[in-house]
């Protein structure tokens, strides 16, 4: 029997929703005694300034009021918030809290909230005042997981006896009944999702569907709902989140079912409003009375509030419980003629709760409760529908997002575990059935996720394995757009994350820049904002690249990690923050996370982080090697012409690296022999030499992640240190032979390059990339008068250290003069783009784009941004 293992569970959940519930009540708590309200709408859990623009009655009676920015105010749409249906809400004006309510509706523009008849008295609301909104504990949700949790205790017989047994280890799952592959409703389904199919047809009290992104989840859960109703069964189908509701009713919707949508009318696609409660109310028999008993009742307001006589005033309070009573008793027949007439009755899982609508319904209605998105649910709310049934189907993916939890002690306790996870752990695959082929990303961006999270199962689609940006209408073929990968690394450029106070949340400016470069590049080349979107973990990075971007491309999507899940984009452009000389990644050190963040795009990934500090993650690192490897790596160099690198001094003795004196420029690297920076670990060089990389459309010279000191005093691999002397040693005999120009191979990888172009420059010599892609090599040719042969010994054996030249004398080996370098850079890159300008013009009658003419904008905008001579470093 599971009777002993359910109770300790039921004790051990409700000690943790306890904690969590305390958590969250101290930050409501602390939101008000220490913070500003200012702070709190920049926070997203609070709008100020508001003003009722509209009220009227509403299922049950409830008073429903509509609020919108104030008129005077300078904003006409509500600030970027945290606000969704269902959220418990105070309403507040200058003298206090006035009521409790739940948001209902969340606009662009307007926000609605219902508040119950108790509030009736206090809500005379006047539509000149300002009102504020401010986020609360929901008590309503912690009560409904609490009596879920006290009813699967108490339960002994019921249809979800069985369920309850092999779910808490009291029995083993019954035998799958044998049944013959159906007729699919859905002809295109694959191998994996048609497997998925029967077995969760078969299973008798449980089946499990992991759906990896882009496995096509939710199609195989649509077909697994359609044949249920095909045999005749009800179907109770519950999600953690509206959003994840909806998407299912909308599907359900399509292919003609008739399906009854539970809940808050709230942000509904217009395909599948007509099946929410309120519009199947609205076209039942009794309508027309319950239009009219509405009618009456807010009647009976205005006359009320008219009247100054305490005797007319109570005379109206009466009618108005009485016309409730009616309304509620028409209404609660209505519904339950609704929920008796639907195959499939969809809410999330705590609008699933007794006390809600389901209510109405004997025991034993539904044969199947299907829970989607289950591994984003805390499991004591899964209990709530699961009750319902004898049968559970559960969708979802436990490598992404968990169940967001307030309280870090009750995450630790095991708060966190949902219900398909903890179930994958202790029954293992035989009610497991995976979901193999995806359908949304290319296959180098889903390379990563299949190895280092599912096991290298996942496959790529014959019609995505190798689609690209250029291959949308309209979309030019550029280095942006013919890439699925892009790591934009700030490696040794000194673009930090912003020291706050407040540790809850980070932001890098530097970061900012990067992104809104990229997304310009993007949006040149043809690709729409709209098929954009720009991740990152921390809110305040949020609101820092929403300043920058959302004025100029206001269809393009600047959200948190978690507020994408579930979501595609053509192309994401992830913006990881961190960057110290600690090396901590804090939020970043969460796997799932990251799997979401790199798996929402379908063509095109760019990173922009800094491999310095994410590589002390090991699974960060494995980003940043796919990366490296798969795709193309440019460092922040070759963007902005303003940073000042950033050098870090290497000391072994003390076990980590430590911020030198941050000379602007190479000056520390005078006196090193060329190539010596690789050996010693110090990243002066490579950062000095970036900063000549900025020309538009360059193919980027690789990370710097084989050339930089980790934290715990490496340099180095010995690998790639045999590659870097190797390639040392043969430039160094160049320059000592008589030969003028010195070819590399193609195949070299990005590190390769990037170690021959520093070498290269450090002994003067002139580096360039030509050709496309993986044709792309590297020619070194000498410059008149040519650099001296190095000193004996070559450049990559270490030597005594250089004794100083007295004053007056130049040493051995000057350090570069990088504004000099710089615009001898630019002079030859115009004169290689001249003659591609001339071709452009030629060919001008092939299409709109002109890009060696934009090329020229970029290169005026390089000149026109360039230091004074004194800013550069000597």
């Amino acid at each position: 029997m599971a009777s002993a293992a359910v109770e300790s569970f039921v004790s051990k959940q409700l000690d943790l929703l306890e904690l969590e519930r305390d958590a969250e009540v101290e930050e409501r708590r602390s939101w008000q005694e220490n913070i500003s309200l200012k702070e709190l709408q920049s926070r997203g859990v609070c709008l100020l300034k508001l003003q009722v623009s509209s009220q009227r009655t509403g299922l049950y009676g409830r008073l429903l009021v509509t609020f919108e920015p104030r008129r005077c105010a300078s904003a006409t749409a509500l600030p970027s918030n945290n606000f969704t249906s269902g959220d418990i809400v105070g309403l507040y004006d200058e003298g206090g809290q006035l009521a409790t309510g739940i948001l209902t509706r969340i606009m662009q523009r307007s926000v609605t909230v219902a508040f119950d008849e108790s509030h009736d008295f206090q809500l005379s609301l006047d539509r000149e005042r300002a009102y504020r909104l401010l986020k609360l504990a929901n008590d309503v949700t912690y009560k409904r997981l609490k009596k879920a949790l006290i009813t699967l205790k108490k339960y002994h017989s019921g249809p979800a006896s069985s369920l309850i047994e092999v779910v808490f280890g009291g029995s083993s799952p019954s035998p799958a009944s044998e049944t013959q592959p159906p007729p699919f409703c859905n002809t295109s389904l694959d191998a994996s999702q048609k497997e998925a199919v029967s077995f969760a047809l078969s299973q008798k009290e449980l089946a499990i569907i992991h759906g990896p992104p882009g496995t096509g989840k939710t199609t195989t859960v649509v077909e697994i709902i359609l044949q249920a109703v095909r045999r005749g069964l009800k179907v109770l189908c519950c999600a953690p989140s509206n959003v994840a509701v909806d998407n299912l009713a909308e599907r359900l919707a399509q292919c003609q079912q008739k399906v009854l949508r539970l809940g808050h009318p709230a942000r509904l696609l217009e395909c599948i409003q007509q099946h929410s409660l309120d519009a199947v109310l609205a076209r039942s028999d009794s309508a027309q009375i319950v239009a009219d008993i509405r009618k009456d009742i807010d009647q009976a307001f205005l006359k009320n509030r008219q009247t100054q006589d305490k005797r007319e005033k109570s005379s109206f309070w009466n009618e108005i419980k009485l016309l409730r009573k009616e309304l509620k008793e028409r209404e609660e027949a209505a519904m339950l003629e609704s929920l008796r007439s639907a195959a499939v009755v969809l809410a999330t899982n705590t609008g699933a709760s007794p006390d809600g609508p389901l209510k109405l319904l004997p025991d034993g209605h539904f044969d199947v409760v299907v829970i989607d998105e289950c591994a984003q649910a805390l499991e004591a709310s899964c209990w709530i529908p699961l009750l319902k049934a004898g049968k559970c189907i559960l969708a979802g993916d436990h490598k992404q997002l968990p169940p967001t939890i307030v309280s870090p002690k009750a995450a630790a306790a095991g708060l966190v575990l949902s219900l398909m996870e903890r179930l994958v752990a202790e029954q293992g695959t035989s009610v497991v059935r995976t979901l193999t082929v995806q359908y949304r990303m290319h296959r180098a961006i889903m390379q990563w996720a299949s190895e280092a999270l599912y096991h290298g199962r996942l496959t790529a689609h014959p019609s995505v394995a190798g689609h690209l940006l250029r291959d949308l209408p309209g979309v030019a073929a550029t280095e942006e757009t013919g890439i699925p990968l892009l790591l934009v690394d700030t490696a040794g450029c000194g673009l930090f994350e912003l020291e706050e106070e407040d540790d809850q949340s980070k932001g890098n400016p530097g970061e900012v820049r990067l992104v809104s470069l990229h997304v310009q590049a993007l949006v040149e080349a043809g690709v729409r904002a709209s098929d954009i979107a720009v991740i990152t973990p921390y809110n305040l990075q949020v609101d820092l690249l929403r300043q920058s971007l959302a004025h100029r491309h206001p269809e393009l999507e600047i959200k948190s990690v978690d507020g994408f899940q579930g979501r595609e984009k053509e192309a994401v452009v992830l913006s990881f923050v961190r960057s110290n000389r600690k090396g901590e990644v804090g939020f970043l050190a969460e796997d799932r996370r990251i799997n979401v963040a790199v798996t929402r795009a379908r063509r095109h990934v760019a990173v922009v982080c800094d491999s310095r500090t994410v590589n002390n993650h090991a699974f960060l690192k494995t980003l940043v090697d796919h990366f490296t490897e798969h795709g193309e790596v440019r460092t922040a160099f070759e963007y902005l012409d303003d940073i000042v690198p950033e050098n870090y001094s290497h000391e072994s003795s003390q076990g980590h690296g430590q911020a030198g004196a941050r000379p602007r420029g190479p000056a520390a690297a005078a006196g090193k022999p060329p190539g010596s920076w690789m050996r010693e670990g110090v990243r002066e060089a490579p950062a000095a030499a970036g900063l000549q990389r900025k020309t538009p459309g360059r193919k980027p010279l690789g990370p710097e992640v084989g050339s930089q000191p980790s934290l715990n005093g490496g340099g180095l691999c010995p690998d790639g240190r045999d590659r870097a002397d190797r390639f040392g040693a043969e430039i160094a005999e160049f320059v000592a032979s008589e030969n003028t120009r010195l070819e590399f191979p193609a195949s070299l990888n990005s590190h390769d390059r990037m170690w021959i172009h520093q070498i290269a420059e450090e002994h003067g010599l002139r580096h360039d990339s030509t050709g496309e892609g993986k044709k792309r090599f590297i020619t070194v040719s000498k410059r008149a008068p040519p650099a001296p042969p190095p000193a004996a010994g070559g450049p990559t054996a270490p030597g005594p250290m250089e004794a100083e030249p007295p004053p007056g004398e130049q040493s051995g080996r000057d350090p570069p003069d990088l504004k000099a370098l710089h615009l001898e850079r630019l002079q030859r890159q115009k004169s290689r783009r001249e003659p591609q300008a001339e071709q452009g013009q030629r060919a001008s009658c092939s299409g709109p784009r002109k890009l060696p003419e934009k090329e020229k904008k970029k290169e005026a905008r390089v000149r026109c941004e360039l230091p004074e001579g004194g800013d550069w470093p000597q």
